[in-house]
């Protein structure tokens, strides 16, 4: 009687981890989830271009949609050119039937609410919002 002995198949993984696990930057992220919103059924030729699973590119869009997968503001210098003349302000017209108990509910791009008094100065919304989207 023979005995054959029973091998099983082993592999060795490389130490650098190549094919497995990557770190994607949050920058590299939206680029992937942006270039896979294109066009019609981008997803799965997307994942498989930059060798993601289908799910994880789904969990990514998901996260973007909801506003949590966004790349940080790009710091750097702002052209800017100043005008000679004065400019006037004027203040705001009272809208019809406002009153101190009206309010106003502003929908941001990032998915949150903002409900406010509708007598608030514009220049401090002005510069309210933008710290509300971006949080």
């Amino acid at each position: 009687m023979t005995w054959s002995p029973v091998v099983s198949p082993i592999e060795v993984l490389p130490a650098g981890g190549e094919g497995r696990r990557r770190d994607w930057t949050v920058e590299e992220k939206v680029r992937i989830v942006e270039e896979s919103l294109q066009g019609f059924r981008q997803g799965c030729a997307t994942a498989r271009r930059y060798g993601l699973s289908r799910a994880l590119l789904t969990r990514w869009r998901k996260e973007y949609r909801n506003g949590v997968l966004v790349a940080p503001a790009r710091q750097g210098f702002v052209p800017v050119s100043v005008l000679s003349e004065a400019v006037e302000s004027f203040p705001p017209a009272p809208a019809p039937g406002s009153g101190p108990d009206m309010r106003i509910e502003i929908a941001l791009a990032n998915g949150r609410r903002v409900t406010i008094p509708a007598t608030l100065d514009p220049s401090l919304l002005a510069r309210l919002l933008p710290v509300l989207d971006a949080s």
